[in-house]
Order: C-alpha cells, then sequence, then structure tokens
C-alpha cells in the first residue's frame, strides 16, 4: 500500500479518535477558569491566535463546543474562544452582575441579609434549587436567586 495512504488513513483516524474523545456531558454547561491567565483563541489549537486573555481566577465561563482537548467557551458578555481543557475546571462559580446583590441566609426574599455583593463578584457555587442558588465567598456563605448572577441556567438544580 501507498505509504501516503496509509499516514493519511492514520491521520484520520487519530482525528475521529479526538472526536470521540470529547466529554458526553452536555452542551451548553458552566465551568470555571482553573488559572488566573487564560489565553481565549480564535481556533482549537495553539497555532491559532490569542484574541483575549482571561486575567481572573475561577470566572465562570460558557463551554458551547468540544473539540479534543479545546473548549470553545462563552462569557459573561458573550465573548467566544477556545481554551485547553487543562484551563478549566468543573467546580462551579458565578459572577454577580447588574446592581448590589442580597445574599440572605435562607431561600426566601424575607430571610435575613447575610451580605451586600457587589457586581463583579465571583462566588463559589455550592448548590441550586427553585430559582435560588447557594454560593460561598470570603468565608460568607448564603442565597442568591439565579436572576442576580451569571453562571447557572434557569431553574437548573445544582446538587
Amino acid at each position: 500500500m501507498n505509504p501516503f495512504v496509509l499516514l493519511l488513513t492514520a491521520l484520520l483516524i487519530l482525528a475521529s479518535s479526538d472526536l470521540a474523545a470529547e466529554t458526553d456531558a452536555p452542551l451548553p454547561r458552566f465551568a470555571a477558569l482553573r488559572s488566573a491567565e487564560v489565553n481565549l483563541r480564535a481556533g482549537p489549537g495553539r497555532q491559532y491566535p490569542v484574541e483575549w486573555v482571561f486575567l481572573r481566577r475561577s470566572l465562570p465561563i460558557e463551554i458551547t463546543a468540544e473539540y479534543g482537548n479545546w473548549r470553545k467557551l462563552r462569557d459573561v458578555d458573550g465573548s467566544e474562544g477556545w481554551v485547553h481543557k487543562s484551563l478549566l475546571t468543573n467546580r462551579r462559580s458565578i459572577l454577580v452582575t447588574g446592581a448590589v446583590r442580597l445574599l440572605r441566609n435562607d431561600p426566601d426574599e424575607t430571610s435575613a441579609v447575610v451580605a451586600k455583593l457587589e457586581p463583579g463578584v465571583v462566588a463559589v457555587l455550592l448548590s441550586c434549587r427553585g430559582g435560588w442558588c447557594r454560593i460561598g465567598t470570603d468565608g460568607l456563605k448564603g442565597w442568591l436567586p439565579q436572576a442576580d448572577f451569571w453562571g447557572a441556567y434557569d431553574d437548573e438544580t445544582v446538587e
């Protein structure tokens, strides 16, 4: 057999196994940045130019596509690009959006206020149920309505 044909066949098999190696996790889904500096690339590989640099560890992102070891991301502002999966973590986080938000003791609008959170605060997502999510930040834990942050889907349940 022609060596070129063998090489081409081997490359096609490797490419298809890369695609098969993609996760079975649903898309889109939320994750977070593992590193304090993450390059967002124009395509799924180091050969593609860096279009943006994230400078915040634990920032929530949305994974919208997978290609081998690369993940296509979208951030809170809608910017999209590709990142190597080693720079991501499945540990969920949230980003407070809009105005100052009230972190409450229980998932109820009448519950005691634990803290006031400024827009831009990043916190760990602990659980979600019934439109409320329990989060933790700077030693504080409490509940926020899902509409007050970015990092979880409407009425998503997180255990």
